[in-house]
């Protein structure tokens, strides 16, 4: 038995989907613990892309339990219609194989109305209402899943807030209101179709480790869009490192055995906020380019920079990371030179870890390593002896800098474009 988190090490963006969907073959549950559908994963299998918001992406296999956490905030439509689509292409999709916390709660429309009225684009959210979802939670006015599968106390709970929705949406924010009747009738309709996945999903995650299953928890974002240790204010609502698994799933810190973070062989960015190694010449616009750095769930262009250890050896830190996955290897190949940030330089000093101060980050530079680059493809290979040399220096550098060994190494999109040096369920636990 083991319990796993994946974990982003970037701003998001670094390709768990598909780590996720490879480990999933030894998993017996793939529990997603956080954030909303704000997150896309993409996935390529048999020929066909698949991009999965709200459902863990271990659906794409028979004879799993998916489960979506109560750290998770659900829009109930984007989630009947992800269901559905993956019903139409063939996935089994049923109370066996999907379980809805009942504790998560929901996206309502005026959270989407909030969330777009009041982002001018300062931070770059998604505009699905995430935050404001979260914000309601928080003051302990939000609604759960097991509020809108009941449909009376779905009411009692609408009618404690809908007036004072209403009141911010119109008068505060000048924008046109909302119908308190369609809202209900509508909800409540959706209730009734998830309500046979809804569960206590803490009690079957505990009974699955009590019957020593393996379990693979699930992140969405990356760790430096944690609301609590990421590059604040320019960070997602929840917390997106390891910690935030137990939270969201509801169990203990001791059940977790290993945490692997996944990490793109270069950095990428959505929205605003800092990205100390951005590059804004034609080497970041190939990255994108060949990278295909575009947003799964808004389609918006990524910024892009050469790799940042600061940034990383952050995340690792924060998530106590056992092992990385390196993924988009093959993005770099043709490049004649590659750099990597080990410090940032300020006026005054140079800086090896991530300043707090969102402030002084315009005025940081990168102090670069050079490692020569490789020209050869690699998206064929599949052993990690038959990397090119200088594809090999570029990994164990990244290892050495960063104390932690590469466990996976993707070259390609698809399930098989990967090197798997150790499976991460393999690997003992640091009590053994």
């Amino acid at each position: 038995m083991s319990c796993l988190i994946v974990v982003g090490t970037q701003w998001g963006d670094e390709g768990k989907g598909k780590i996720v969907d490879l480990l999933t073959e030894r998993a017996d549950i793939v529990a997603r613990f956080q954030g909303g559908n704000n997150a896309g994963h993409t996935l390529v299998v048999n020929e066909e892309k698949t991009i999965l918001h709200l459902v863990p992406s271990g659906i794409l296999h028979k004879d799993k339990l998916c489960v979506i956490g109560s750290g998770v905030v659900i829009d109930p439509e984007i989630l009947l219609e992800e269901i559905e689509v993956l019903r139409e292409k063939g996935y089994s999709v049923s109370p066996d194989t999907l379980a809805i916390s009942e504790r998560a709660h929901i996206i309502m429309p005026y959270h989407k109305i909030i969330d777009h009225a009041r982002d001018t684009g300062r931070i770059g959210t998604t505009g699905r209402g995430i935050g404001p979802a979260y914000e309601d939670k928080v003051r302990r006015t939000g609604i759960r899943v097991i509020d809108i599968i009941n449909k009376d106390l779905f009411k009692k709970r609408l009618d404690i807030i809908f007036e004072e929705k209403q009141s911010y949406i119109t008068q505060i924010l000048k924008v046109k209101g909302i119908d308190k009747d369609s809202i209900y009738e509508r909800y409540v309709q959706m209730g009734s179709e998830l309500r046979p996945f809804v569960a206590d999903t803490s009690i079957a995650i505990d009974k699955a480790i009590k019957e020593n299953k393996n379990i693979l928890f699930e992140g969405a974002q990356g760790a430096h869009l944690d609301i609590d240790y990421g590059t604040y204010p320019f960070v997602t609502s929840s917390n997106t490192i390891s910690g935030g698994a137990c939270v969201g799933i509801g169990i203990g810190p001791t059940r977790i055995d290993n945490v692997i973070g996944i990490c793109k062989a270069y950095t990428t960015r959505v929205g605003g906020g800092p990205l100390p190694t951005e590059l804004n010449d034609e080497i970041g616009e190939r990255l994108r380019a060949f990278g295909g750095e575009y947003g799964a769930t808004t389609g918006r262009p990524r910024r892009c920079g050469w790799l940042d250890l600061v940034a990383l050896r952050h995340s690792i830190r924060l998530s106590s990371i056992a092992y990385i996955a390196i993924t988009k290897l093959d993005v770099l190949s043709g490049l004649k030179t590659l750099k990597i940030a080990t410090a940032y330089r300020s006026e005054v000093n140079v800086i090896r870890d991530m300043p707090a101060e969102i402030e002084i980050y315009p005025n940081l530079q990168p102090v670069y390593d050079e490692l020569p680059g490789w020209d050869e493809s690699i998206s064929s290979i599949r052993s990690y002896d038959d990397l090119p040399n200088n594809c090999k220096t570029y990994i164990s550098y990244m290892e050495e800098q960063l104390g932690v060994n590469a466990a996976i190494i993707s070259v390609g999109p698809k399930r098989d474009q990967t090197i798997i040096i150790k499976n991460p369920f393999d690997i003992p636990d640091r009590a053994s």
